[in-house]
């Protein structure tokens, strides 16, 4: 009975045994990590601007831009760390968008390093560290070291060394090595999860302090008639990187941007360089409900430089020169008497930006200069304006400044009240010509309330609800006066 029990119990354990056996014979043992499959994430990756393929900036003229670029990733499978380098100082992290051409990348996680490598940094991080300070010995011509722990750098460095504190210590200060968390250029750094050891990888994402803006020369010929537009695009870019051998695009318009908090705006300080060209290079065409020009070859945009391209040309433009008398709509609300005496006449040039007129073109805001040649052919500046944004087919209106020879005087002759609310008032303008030829004036009457005109010497017409206006020719020496009377009821 006893040994059959035996036999039974070591049946058992070798059946258990054999089958514990055949269960380790069925499954392999797990095999090594290959190389290209070694997650790297204490050592990372990195990426710099001479991996780029390709790279587009788009410019917007309210003081940044987009950046676009493409580069070729020499990567790893599985999950790693990427240093993106080379990017813009003045990123907007929260902008960055990443997208593999090919597919089989994921971003698990990105972050912005600006903690940028200098001196005060430096020595910053070694608080509570001991350097090396070498001072000039004059008497053996030799630097000699010191050994000194860094207690504080604000106001400067205050440092221990032996048993004294001391500060304004002369010196040339050596570090034993760079610490991790400063590094010499913004950098973006992403973990990824990859299915294959190289990418072709798209980033985009705006930066501030990228800006574009639109400059004319107008030269207008002897008799004012005509004239020749030349538009400039001035770009500057003080984003914090260069960008080589970019499709440069610009866009024209008033898009809408969350205002950022003050004390978070960038600083931007004036740096100028300038390269020109005479031949216009820019295309130009309807984007949503903006203008996009594209220049019709790469340029490189250096930091902190500021590049000129010609925009367009128009030739042969037609012009009206306008002299303008303005009034003033509270002149209609008490007795005045003589209102303005010898007030300066308005100068104007007009155009209209159409085809039929040798231009046509959207005209992105600017300031246009106005240039025209004196007796001797040179030419001389005479005036200059600021435009906003310019649709085809839209007149164009530059103040030029004030006339010498054409002023003008505004008296109230009359004065009197009819009720409460209504009041009835006589008008002298006086226009005076001390040119050598004739000019024509326009008088530009703002008047509130409701106004009906009462008499008047010449004919006038209704510009709006409340202004009327006057065209009148001035003999040269001489003058012409308007009178009119006019009844505004304002209640």
């Amino acid at each position: 009975m006893l040994p059959t029990y035996r036999n039974a119990l070591l049946g058992t354990i070798l059946g258990v045994l054999g089958l514990l056996a055949t269960t380790a014979d069925d499954h392999e043992p797990p095999k090594p990590p290959s190389d290209d499959s070694i997650v790297k994430i204490d050592s990372a990756y990195q990426s710099t601007a001479a991996d780029r393929q390709s790279v587009m900036i788009t410019v917007y003229n309210q003081n940044f831009g987009l950046v676009r670029e493409v580069r070729d990733i020499r990567f790893t499978r599985g999950t790693a760390a990427l240093e993106f380098r080379d990017v813009a100082q003045n990123v907007q992290p929260e902008t960055v968008h990443i997208r593999p051409l090919r597919g089989g990348l994921r971003v698990l996680e990105q972050n912005y390093q600006f903690d940028l490598l200098n001196p005060q940094k430096l020595l910053e991080k070694y608080v509570g560290r001991t350097v090396t300070v070498y001072r000039y010995n004059s008497d053996t011509g030799q630097d000699e070291p010191y050994q000194a722990e860094v207690l504080s750098v604000n106001g400067g460095p205050i440092l221990k060394i032996g048993d004294e504190i001391t500060f304004n210590f002369p010196g040339r200060f050596t570090f034993p090595e760079i610490p991790d968390n400063l590094i010499a250029k913004p950098t973006l750094m992403w973990t990824l999860s990859s299915d294959r050891p190289r990418h072709d990888l798209e980033v985009s994402y705006l930066t501030n302090n990228l800006n574009w803006k639109s400059d004319y020369v107008f030269v207008i010929n002897d008799d004012d008639t005509r004239g020749d537009l030349t538009g400039w695009v001035t770009l500057t870019n003080q984003s914090g990187a260069t960008y080589e051998n970019a499709r440069l695009k610009l866009v024209a318009g008033d898009v809408q941007r969350v205002t950022p908090d003050p004390a978070g705006r960038m600083r931007m300080e004036a740096q100028r360089a300038m390269a020109a060209d005479a031949v216009s290079q820019f295309s130009e065409e309807s984007f949503f409900e903006y203008h996009l020009y594209t220049l019709d070859r790469p340029t490189t945009l250096l930091q902190n430089e500021q590049k000129q391209v010609t925009l367009l040309e128009g030739n042969g433009i037609g012009v009206d020169k306008k002299l303008i008398f303005y009034g003033a709509a509270y002149y209609y609300r008490g007795s005045y008497g003589e209102v303005v005496s010898n007030q300066k006449v308005g100068v104007f040039l007009d155009f209209q930006n159409s085809q039929n007129n040798r231009l046509g073109v959207p005209l992105p805001k600017g300031i246009v200069r106005v240039y025209k040649a004196d007796p001797t052919g040179a030419q001389q500046f005479i005036g200059e304006d600021r435009i906003d944004h310019t649709p085809k087919d839209e007149r164009v209106r530059i103040k030029m400044g004030e006339a010498f020879d054409v002023v003008g005087d505004r008296r109230q002759m009359e004065y009197k009240v009819i009720s409460g609310c209504v009041s009835e008032s006589a008008w002298e303008v006086t226009l005076r010509n001390h040119k050598d030829d004739d000019a024509e004036v326009e008088v530009i009457e703002p008047i509130g309330g409701d106004w009906d005109m009462i008499g008047s010497s010449h004919e006038w017409q209704k510009l709006d609800a409340h202004t009327f206006k006057y065209v009148v020719d001035v003999p040269e020496d001489g003058e012409t006066k308007i009178n009119y009377r006019v009844r505004v009821r304002w209640c």
